[in-house]
């Protein structure tokens, strides 16, 4: 799919929008959840729903003055997802906040004498299903969660959600990356980081 395809314009995109259809952030999946219809842009042939990435350039601008709120400590960045572990470290590292990839312990937002107990001021998932654990305990500890959400996800336990394709490798080192970027420079901070440094070797 083309630009011309999508007949889209970014107003001030981040990137080219030819740089988010290469990494292919607008493919969601053959399902679509009632809270995420609204950033569908269209359906293809072949059953899989197409998120509009004018919502995804414009979520990331808005999480990212959002996050940017919070002392960078206070952030916590969990994902279960594979392809989703190595970015949201890098992304963590590059901010300054805590990140808990591969398997989350139940108890951490919940339970004060477990070790590792953690008391973050936000948290930012990856995906909702994948990071249910995490989600719940966050919504009881009255923590804001924001989120990378495919057309598949439901988003009721979310503060703020970024629409996109959030299981392929190449679409979660891109929206890491340009969080990145964002966040840091909303803090006047320069970064020569690139989306490859977000990508993991295979």
């Amino acid at each position: 799919m083309t630009a011309n395809e999508m007949e889209i314009e970014l107003k001030e995109p981040l990137i080219p929008v030819e740089e988010y259809l290469a990494a292919g952030i607008h493919i969601g999946t053959q399902q679509k959840s009632k809270d995420m219809k609204k950033f569908i842009y269209r359906v293809r042939g072949d059953g899989l729903y197409i998120i509009d990435i004018r919502e995804t350039d414009e979520r990331i601008k808005t999480v990212a003055k959002f996050l940017s709120q919070f002392n960078p400590s206070n952030i916590l960045v969990v994902t279960s997802r594979q392809y989703g572990q190595y970015p949201a470290k890098k992304f963590a590292d590059a901010i300054g906040g805590i990140a808990k990839t591969a398997r989350f312990i139940p108890g951490s937002l919940t339970n004060q004498n477990l070790n590792g107990y953690l008391e973050p001021e936000v948290v930012f998932i990856t995906d909702p299903i994948g990071d249910a654990q995490v989600v719940k305990e966050a919504v009881q500890s009255g923590i804001p969660v924001v989120g990378l959400c495919d057309t598949n996800n439901m988003t009721q336990f979310m503060d703020l959600v970024i629409p996109t394709n959030n299981k392929g490798r190449k679409a979660l080192s891109m929206i890491y990356f340009l969080l990145t970027r964002e966040i840091l420079r909303i803090r006047g901070v320069t970064t020569s980081l690139t989306q490859e440094d977000f990508e993991i070797d295979l």
